[in-house]
């Protein structure tokens, strides 16, 4: 039998709304587009600048994963850490391992390069408390080079009660934990095992400990302020009905943010589920799981499922441009003066954007009802449609309706624009990916793809080149609201 540990079952009272913002849904929140006003200053000041933790800081802010945790005390049936390509994009894959002393060197030479650095994160490849004296080491060269850079980690939460003390005292406020289920018959579905007190468990009893350990890390967490992201996999047929529960637990115990992302499945990664047939979810199954969830939890719904060791702004990926050997021939000068002025530039264009998008949401008001509809934007940042349409890697999907822009997610597709090599067969993949959407607005767009877009029904829109999202795609929907409206109306 399995030692006793803490029950998670009994009823627990919330310790926050989930951010500590007004509601769960739309502008309020966390994950999506939260403003000053919509939390206290002290979580504000937490998650303006966070990539993870705010959709709005995803435009503009960088992460980066440094690898120096190569030991895991779980097995998850979704993940093999083999060392991979560097072109793979997924947990647990990285390039090499760190030192916490390359590391620090690393993280030095990230923030002389990428004035967009913010936050520094230890995500494995194994798992950041199964290598505790690694990861807080790192922390503690971190804090002493760069004080500034926020530091976060993430871990499967068997170990997390042993250590909140330490990540308290290292000032870590961002923690992520990775919360499958709570019920021990979906847990043998997805754990082979767990290594708990020495002693490797299996099947239900490993389950049980282990939704038992995160439960109390995650509260205990929450009981000194530390803001936890909680990421699900959804995997079809195993925890995809169950993943609503585990939303409901987890807000109840004050997390900050739920992140459900996709299983990724591909037998060439080498994982159980890869190689015995186990499919991810579609793009509108991910969206229906996670905006049933929406009205209990703010979630997270930017997330790129980044490799253990990502540099550089979500969506990309920089890695290769600070390798071990690099950064040995580098004169690493680290001023925080040029981050300092980023976050300045920053801070005049979210006011400004702010700006706009309320100055269209005024111009549109009473006039949507409750039409909805789904557009498509490419983007390299900053908040503006500022890709063109071949050299988009994905696409970031926005809801349209009286209340305003909401992101809901993003679509990963392959560069259209491949120098006339296999270019139709491209764009029929680019053009199913968004073939729910009515619109794609882009900053530039060829004439063929753009007929063969209005043949699938979407809009090439390229009107808005370089200007505000949120503000141009309101803009647009109010315009589309003004010509569909009767003429008898529009005469009134």
């Amino acid at each position: 039998m399995p030692p006793k540990v803490i029950p998670i079952f009994a009823p627990q009272a919330a310790q926050t709304s989930g951010c500590g913002a007004k509601g769960g849904s739309g502008k309020s929140s966390c994950g999506s587009s939260a403003a000053p006003g919509d939390m206290s200053p002290e979580v504000w000041a937490k998650v303006k600048d966070h990539p993870c933790y705010s959709e709005q800081a995803h435009h503009h802010f960088a992460r980066m994963h440094i690898a120096v945790a190569p030991a895991c005390n779980i097995q998850c049936n979704y993940c093999n850490r083999k060392y991979d390509c560097a072109n793979e994009s997924r947990p647990g894959v990285v390039s090499e391992k760190l030192t916490p002393e390359m590391a620090a060197k690393k993280v030095l030479a990230v923030a002389a390069e990428i004035p967009q650095l913010s936050v520094v994160g230890i995500a494995g490849p194994g798992d950041a408390l199964a290598n505790p004296q690694k990861t807080f080491h790192t922390f503690n060269l971190i804090q002493q080079a760069a004080p500034d850079i926020k530091l976060c980690l993430s871990t499967n939460g068997l170990a997390l009660p042993d250590h909140v003390q330490a990540i308290a005292d290292l000032n870590v406020d961002h923690v992520t934990i990775t919360i499958n289920m709570l019920d021990p018959e979906v847990g043998e579905l997805i754990y082979p095992w767990i290594f708990y007190n020495h002693k490797r468990w299996t099947g239900r009893d490993a389950a049980k400990i282990l939704t038992e350990r995160q439960m109390l890390g995650l509260e205990m967490l929450t009981a000194k302020g530390i803001l936890v992201k909680v990421n699900s996999v959804m995997i079809p047929g195993v925890n995809d009905r169950h993943l609503a529960e585990v939303n409901k637990a987890v807000k109840s115990r004050g997390a900050f943010l739920h992140n459900i992302m996709p299983l990724i499945s591909d037998p060439a990664h080498g994982t159980h589920y890869g190689l015995t047939g186990q499919r991810g979810p579609a793009p509108q199954e991910l969206k229906a799981l996670q905006d049933s969830c929406e009205g209990g939890m703010n979630l997270m719904r930017h997330c790129r499922q980044c490799r253990a060791d990502a540099v550089g702004l979500l969506g990309e990926d920089r890695g290769a441009e600070f390798t071990s050997d690099k950064i040995a021939a580098m004169d690493i000068a680290y001023d925080p003066k040029p981050r300092q002025a980023y976050r300045s530039y920053v801070e005049r264009e979210r006011r400004d954007q702010e700006a706009a998008r309320a100055s269209e949401l005024a111009a549109m008001a009473g006039q949507a009802g409750g039409d909805k509809v789904l557009v498509a934007v490419t983007t390299k940042g900053g908040s503006r449609i500022n890709e063109h349409f071949g050299h988009a890697s994905e696409f970031q999907i926005y809801e349209l309706s009286g209340a305003g822009a909401k992101f809901v997610g993003h679509r990963k597709v392959e560069h259209y624009c491949q120098g006339g090599w296999g270019e139709e067969e491209i764009l029929e993949d680019v053009t199913a990916a968004i073939k729910d959407c009515a619109a794609v607005f882009v900053s530039r767009i060829g004439l063929c793809p753009r007929k063969d877009l209005a043949a699938a029904g979407i809009e090439a829109v390229d009107a808005y080149a370089h200007e505000y999202i949120e503000s141009s795609l309101i803009a647009w929907f109010r315009q589309r609201l003004e010509k569909d409206q009767p003429v008898a109306a529009t005469a009134a």
